[in-house]
């Protein structure tokens, strides 16, 4: 079990280092990896966040790609290991325990509703509510970039660049960018490097390997053909680049883990389980937020002892929190951050997920590779820096 490193080791670290080399400081330890002074000499920071790329996916497929070639360490994520806590960390600068999101299922008090937050609809029938209440009304998302001396660019697929996530959480200062795959999202990237002599802080998001690892798993051809695609595509990026000051900076918000066919745990096969909780699990099939009834909290402890201690591991959510593992920062604690997190925290082990799937949510669809758990795999992720 990988604990999130938020002193000096982690993804929010990287992000302190950049704001500080743009001229402001985030509040949080800089990267013990990456001083601000190493990205102050050049005119450009180009931040390529690739979802789902993972450090050990890395070390076991690619050997002798630019990946492991101008791959300087290796950094904790946030926990969990979520796109949705994960990338809102890496856009605005502020771990889980601040902006309050904290999985893709989220049930949230305040509305008295489960919702999934980045496409900001409700779990049942996925409608939006944003005409019902403004996203930063649920979560604190206050980016870096609207306090960086630089200029600033998101470069994202076009599908999602004008969501109520992606403005919130870039802020209003950062100029939003659109593009079809990624040779073309490289293209707008070298395009701004090039538009002016200003500083720039671009941050590019691709997330085809994550949705390929999630439809797939990360053994298959599908994914193995693209992650070979990715370093020539990337390689004639950088020679377009030679020679204008920029550093670009790969990394991603989490690895994956396969979740196994026979190892995918469903809550409706075990009814004195499901009996003992108020509402259908939150969070997602690697971790689980458990809302318990106070009068069958000792049932619930003791079944999952009993019968699934083969697959998981039972935490108290409190305790989590207190030990650090969604922040470090209790005085910047988001208000409502307890009761998003559950009363007791479920946590996979490897190859294993669990399901609860709604009564209004009988389909069949399965990831099969998954993340948000705390292994290794879901855990760790690359720090790659080249400069040009």
């Amino acid at each position: 079990m990988v604990k999130p490193d938020y002193n000096g080791g982690g993804t929010l670290n990287l992000i302190s280092s950049i704001s500080e080399a743009a001229g402001n400081k985030t509040g949080y330890p800089i990267l013990n990896a990456l001083h601000p002074e190493k990205l102050k000499d050049v005119k450009n920071i180009v931040f390529l966040l690739i979802d789902g790329l993972g450090y050990e996916f890395i070390k076991e497929y690619g050997k002798n790609t630019i990946f492991n070639e101008n791959m300087i360490g290796k950094m904790t994520t946030t926990f969990p290991s979520s796109t949705s806590a994960a990338t809102t960390s890496l856009m605005t600068g502020q771990e889980p325990r601040e902006h309050g999101m904290t999985a893709w299922h989220m049930f949230m008090k305040e509305i008295g509703t489960t919702i999934i937050p980045l496409p900001f609809v409700e779990r049942m029938g996925r409608k939006g509510i944003q005409d019902k209440i403004e996203i930063k009304g649920l979560f604190n998302l206050n980016p870096f970039t609207s306090r960086i001396k630089y200029n600033s660019y998101l470069v994202q697929h076009k599908e999602i660049l004008d969501s109520d996530f992606t403005k919130a959480a870039v802020g209003k200062k950062t100029k939003r960018i659109g593009y079809n795959d990624m040779t073309d999202g490289l293209k707008k990237v070298r395009k701004i490097i090039k538009s002016n002599n200003k500083n720039k802080f671009i941050f590019m998001y691709y997330n085809k390997h994550d949705s390929l690892c999630h439809d797939y798993g990360t053994t298959h051809k599908k994914v193995q053909k693209h992650f070979k695609q990715m370093p020539g595509i990337i390689e004639n990026f950088f020679k377009s680049i030679e020679g204008t000051g920029t550093i670009v900076v790969i990394t991603s918000d989490h690895g994956h883990m396969d979740i196994h066919k026979d190892k995918r745990i469903h809550v409706e096969d075990h009814p004195e389980m499901k009996e003992c909780l108020t509402m259908p699990l939150c969070g997602e099939a690697r971790f689980a937020y458990c809302y318990v009834k106070p009068s069958k909290e000792k049932q619930f402890v003791q079944y999952i002892k009993n019968n699934l201690k083969y697959c998981c591991n039972l935490y108290k959510s409190e305790s989590l929190l207190n030990k650090g593992y969604f922040g470090i920062r209790k005085e910047k604690e988001h208000p409502n951050i307890a009761h998003r997190i559950g009363d007791y925290i479920i946590l996979m082990k490897d190859n294993y997920g669990i399901y609860d799937r709604p009564a209004y949510n009988k389909r069949e669809h399965y990831n099969i590779g998954d993340h948000g758990g705390l292994s290794r795999k879901e855990m760790i992720v690359p720090l790659i820096i080249v400069k040009k």
